[in-house]
């Protein structure tokens, strides 16, 4: 029996990032932390007070949206100023609407889940059922009953947090309050954890404003002089030293990486959003600094199908890595980039992501590629069903326990955030492709002669390679037609190959009868007249090569 293919979706350009930010690190003096922690302290606590209020009022409409946050910002003016109080209003407004999403996914999962356990608790055990499956044995299925009623008890009560409104925000991060209840697991004393918790809940970030001298004007940064400036709260006056309630730190600041475009913004008087920050653990100041560019409208995807790309297999681990010229051919030898992620905080991560999608800019440019070409891949299906997910990936024992794992260490989401803004400053595109058969289709028509050039080649680049085709337009193999010249000839001279006699002109075949009109495993292409433009992945079979499948082009 065979099994019905999916449509594969069309390639398509990611947009650039909407956003720009930067970060430098602030060498204050004793005086200038204090001031900086008394300020973020008294915004903290205006900023808990309204993110309760709105987490109070539940959902809201947008007309009753704009008159909550009115009434809300006139009562935190007073306490502080209008451009704080805005801020402050905007961030408890944002933390509501994603607390809010966060609920309606969770939901999903567990219908997602409960739905799977109905399924196959409705066969019995040890048959299936057309495509679904009885549970093994006995003892399993009295287990996932119990678990079909404990997932129908939190999707009752989630439903009804949904339908109130009610949500569930933490300033400070829940990860770090949860610590709280068990100091030795977390590895952390009482000091040292209340010091981080009153850290997070700092709250000293201002959104800028289009117009104003140097696009802010609660904090300002000078770039010529260097100086940084704070427009403190009312009721903190008394330790401003620079006129108009502003204290101004004694440390020179500048950004080392983006000086100039944050300085451009600055000096052009465009909004400009800053944050400082603390760090506990380091004890170290930071000053964050974040815009918006101008709008970069993306190129066009026929226009990049002009140029080589650079085709990556996101893995456990690692990239495989393929650079795929125009006609669809492989250019150089495949790369493999490690990204060991296992066991890393969430720092030491980000930066490996960087140093890995840095290689992948500099062999972009080493082979003239425009475009850096992905999967469109977020395991959303995977995450939702969890382990009641049957079928292809296991979902049980050891084996499901570490797929489980392996999806979840995979960094799809940021891998993709990074590279997007990283190839947008070097100039280069991103091109998402869906990952349909990609390994499958690599593994059975393109592995083998990978492997006879490159040995060391695995069915990640063979994937890679697939990727690269598709998003040039190409379908995942390659046949030869009566209208192009033969791939496996095409490497050789004109003078070696070898010249068939003309085929003596035979009577017409009968017409085929309904066995017969499916096209023999093997064969070739349609008639001369046949085109092979635009997007024909669709049309690809998963049978396996022939021998006058594609070649590849030397180094």
């Amino acid at each position: 029996m065979s099994r019905r293919l999916r449509e594969i979706a069309d390639p398509f350009v990611a947009a650039p990032p909407a956003g720009a930010r930067v970060r430098t690190r602030l060498r204050v003096s004793l005086q200038d932390a204090e001031v900086l922690r008394a300020v973020g302290r008294h915004l903290g606590e205006l900023a808990g007070r309204d993110l309760a209020g709105r987490c109070a009022e539940g959902r809201l409409g947008p007309k009753q949206q704009a008159e909550s946050r009115t009434e809300r910002k006139r009562a935190l003016t007073a306490a502080s100023s209008s451009r704080w109080a805005g801020t402050i209003t905007r961030e408890s407004e944002d933390a509501w609407q994603l607390a809010d999403r966060n609920l309606s996914a969770e939901r999903a999962s567990l219908a997602s889940r409960v739905r799977k356990i109905e399924k196959r608790l409705a066969v019995q055990t040890g048959i299936r059922k057309g495509r679904t499956a009885g549970y093994a044995n006995p003892n399993e299925r009295y287990l996932k009953s119990i678990r079909l009623k404990a997932l129908r008890a939190r999707l009752a009560r989630v439903e009804a947090r949904i339908g109130s409104g009610s949500v569930s925000v933490t300033r400070g991060t829940r990860k770090l309050l949860r610590a709280r209840l068990s100091l030795e697991d977390a590895g952390l004393t009482r000091q040292e954890w209340r010091r981080r918790w009153e850290s997070a809940r700092l709250f000293l970030k201002a959104d800028g404003e289009t117009g104003k001298y140097l696009g802010n004007e609660t904090l300002r940064w000078h770039p010529d002089e260097g100086w940084f400036e704070i427009r403190l709260p009312a009721s903190l006056a008394r330790l401003a030293n620079r006129p108009h309630s502003r204290y101004r730190l004694s440390c020179p600041v500048q950004f080392s990486y983006q000086g100039g475009e944050v300085a451009d913004r600055a000096t052009t008087n465009s909004a400009v959003q800053y944050e400082v920050s603390y760090d506990p653990v380091k004890d170290r100041w930071y000053l964050d600094a974040a815009w918006r560019p101008p709008a970069r409208p993306a190129p066009p995807l026929g226009e990049l199908r002009t140029s080589p790309v650079l085709a990556v297999d996101l893995n456990d681990g690692h990239l495989a890595v393929a650079v795929v010229a125009p006609d669809g051919n492989v250019t150089g030898q495949p790369l493999t980039v490690p990204l060991p992620l296992a066991g890393l905080p969430a720092t030491a991560r980000d930066g490996r992501i960087r140093a890995a999608v840095t290689q992948l800019i500099n062999a972009a440019r080493e082979h003239g590629a425009r475009a850096v070409v992905i999967e469109n891949l977020d395991f959303k299906e995977a995450r939702e069903q969890g382990r009641e997910r049957t079928g292809s990936r296991p979902s049980r024992g050891r084996r499901g326990r570490a797929f489980r794992r392996m999806v979840a260490g995979i960094p799809t989401a940021r891998f993709r955030d990074r590279l997007v803004q990283m190839t947008a400053n070097a100039d280069l595109s991103v091109v998402a492709v869906d990952p349909a058969y990609s390994s499958r289709w690599g593994a059975a028509y393109w592995l083998a002669p990978l492997r006879e050039h490159h040995p060391e080649t695995t069915g990640h680049h063979a994937a890679a390679l697939v990727l690269g085709r598709r998003s040039q337009g190409h379908r995942a193999r390659r046949r030869a037609t009566r209208n192009r010249t033969a791939p496996a000839d095409a490497v050789r001279p004109a003078q070696a190959r070898p010249r068939k006699p003309p085929v003596a002109k035979t009577a017409k075949r009968k017409p085929a009868g309904p066995r017969d009109k499916r096209q023999p495993s093997g064969g070739k292409t349609g008639p001369p007249h046949r085109t092979t433009t635009g997007n024909q992945a669709p049309e690809d079979r998963s049978r396996a090569p022939t021998g006058q499948d594609s070649l590849l082009r030397g180094d």
